[in-house]
């Protein structure tokens, strides 16, 4: 079962995002779809998985370690299970 995660990252920006994606390298196993930018307060990131313990490995094992190395600290992800996906026109 697809489940959304969506991270706020207070006081981050692209500079910050950039130094984490480069350290986590291209592709990430069971990620559907990730999507970041600029938010009111800092930067956010929503990603789709394909299982929640898909998501929870990449956390542990990749994103965790990275975002320490370059101080790029989420507030606790809200989590959510994908109902439905449009992508494109109707």
């Amino acid at each position: 079962m697809a489940i959304a995660i969506i991270f706020r990252v207070p006081d981050a920006g692209q500079e910050e995002y950039d130094a984490v994606m480069e350290k986590l390298g291209p592709g990430a196993p069971g990620r559907l779809y990730h999507l970041a930018g600029p938010g009111q307060d800092g930067w956010r990131v929503v990603d789709v998985w394909e299982s929640k313990e898909a998501f929870e490995d990449f956390l542990a094992e990749r994103l965790i370690p990275a975002a320490r190395e370059v101080g790029f600290f989420a507030e606790l992800p809200e989590a959510f299970i994908v109902y439905n996906v449009l992508v494109g026109p109707d």
